[in-house]
């Protein structure tokens, strides 16, 4: 068997009740969005959490033979066959789309227009709407290793281990073929001195070609137990370069965030030129780059806390009750129509059924996602976890504002069009300022896209009887 991939998630965290939230309306028409695809090898976990339940969903990224991929993950408790799943990548497909940030446009009104638009609400309610040889037994105990649990799940061959000293365990691992790159040992010693079991996973080559699946599935583990981190050490020892991580957190209370790392809010209401529209990903991982370099590379950053109910705009549609709990989220009913989702109503509540027209309604469900760019130096110890109480809805947003290009006869629109090459500047320096491009290339594409630096107003000469023939025309 040749080097193995070895990858490492597991979290646990703890969440109260439900606590109903207001909304900011943001409106716009979604152009773009800026999902995992755009990060290179960027892995994506799911966490699920409610009293003391989790569910974790790992989707794999791996390429190359089957035959070399091994996964070795840190768990607090034994893990038995049951609690074991494989499902299906394109709901964490869905959820990464719905949750990424995104791009939204607007069109500038005329500026002479004769009519008084009424503004939309600022503040928006979420309302209704196989078995080991002996020789290898005997192995395992003389290295302190003690073998749980052993058995198949999907196509995947999953043993659960004991340890008592990491030496012992490492060299069981090597010589089953989880090839543990140097450094391993020291983190090992560490999740043994907490008494953490060791979840370790190959491909079932039989069972994979069988399964007629061209890909491997994600594969889910639910537990019940306190604690609350996500052991990220192990898997840095044999990264080349930095690791980029996605993770997804589903709970009933609230936020999620580490505890001893800084969580930064992506920067985001930020208005962009339009030419970004085109070039939207590569602004994104332009701007998350200068993001992490200016927190040098310590920091987790948000990028969307929100309601499953709805979203505003939506980069995709929210997930039907009945993913959510594929993913983890057990406390919900599955609607009848599982499209549209239904929380479960409180001890002496109707249920509240969905109506022809679904209106947002209060999920129990309230999706984190964070982004994280880090190596063995700047994260050098393992994330630790907590539920927040905030329900406050957040969302990387980036707007693009097609100005009015018409004629103007009023005094107002030729005060617009004399805004506008200022407008467009404070739109060049933020663009610079977020990504780290040189400005004069942004202004330079910005005036081939359109936006003008010396733009001048348009005037409309027509007689006002010839203003007048055209309207009855029409």
């Amino acid at each position: 068997m040749g080097e193995n991939m070895i990858r490492l998630f597991v979290t646990v965290f703890a969440l109260l009740a439900f606590v109903p939230a207001s909304a900011h309306a943001f409106c716009g028409f979604y152009v773009a969005k800026a999902d995992a695809s755009l990060f290179n090898k960027a892995s994506k976990v799911v966490l699920s959490r409610s009293e003391n339940r989790t569910v974790i969903t790992m989707a794999n990224d791996f390429h190359g033979d089957v035959e070399d991929f091994a996964i070795v993950i840190p768990v607090p408790a034994v893990i038995t066959k049951s609690q074991v799943n494989v499902s299906d990548g394109k709901i964490i497909d869905h959820l990464d789309a719905y949750t990424s940030p995104r791009l939204v446009e607007y069109y500038d009104e005329d500026p002479c227009a004769m009519r008084v638009m009424e503004e939309m609400s600022m503040m928006r309610s979420a309302m209704p709407m196989a078995a080991v040889a002996d020789g290898a037994a005997v192995n395992a105990k003389a290295l302190g290793v003690t073998i749980l649990e052993e058995y198949s799940v999907g196509e995947y061959d999953i043993q659960v281990l004991d340890a008592q000293q990491s030496e012992g365990l490492l060299t069981w691992l090597n010589q089953e073929g989880y090839k543990l790159p140097k450094g391993a040992e020291k983190i090992l010693k560490s999740y043994i001195k907490q008494d953490m079991k060791f979840f370790v996973t190959k491909v079932n080559l039989a069972e994979f070609e069988k399964s007629g699946y061209s890909t491997l599935r994600p594969l889910q583990v639910a537990y019940e137990h306190d604690k609350f981190m996500l052991p990220i050490r192990l898997g840095t020892l044999n990264a080349e370069g930095d690791q980029e991580l996605i993770l997804f957190t589903l709970t009933k209370e609230g936020r999620v965030e580490p505890t001893n790392y800084r969580t930064v809010k992506i920067p985001t209401d930020s208005d962009v030129p339009l030419y970004v529209k085109d070039a939207f990903g590569d602004f994104y991982k332009a701007m998350f780059s200068e993001a992490v370099k200016k927190e040098e590379m310590k920091a987790v950053f948000l990028e969307y806390a929100w309601d499953m109910a709805w979203c505003d705009p939506c980069a995709a549609d929210p997930l039907p009750n009945d993913d959510l709990r594929r993913l983890g989220a057990w406390w919900l009913d599955v609607s009848p129509d599982s499209t549209v989702p239904v929380p479960v109503p409180l001890p002496g509540q109707p249920r509240i059924m969905p109506s022809p027209m679904p209106m947002p309604a209060p999920v129990n469900v309230f999706v984190t996602r964070l982004h994280v760019r880090y190596n063995a130096e700047t994260f050098p110890e393992d994330l630790v976890l907590q539920v927040t109480n905030d329900r406050q809805n957040f969302q990387g947003r980036y707007v693009m504002r097609h100005p009015f290009n018409g004629p103007v006869s009023c005094e107002a629109g030729q005060e617009y069009y004399k805004s506008l090459p200022q407008r467009f500047e404070r739109e060049a320096q933020s663009l610079a300022s977020l990504t780290g491009w040189d400005v004069q290339e942004v202004r330079e594409k910005m005036s081939k896209n359109g936006q003008s630096f010396d733009i001048k107003p348009k005037t409309d000469d027509r007689k006002w009887w010839e203003k007048m023939w055209e309207e009855e025309e029409k």
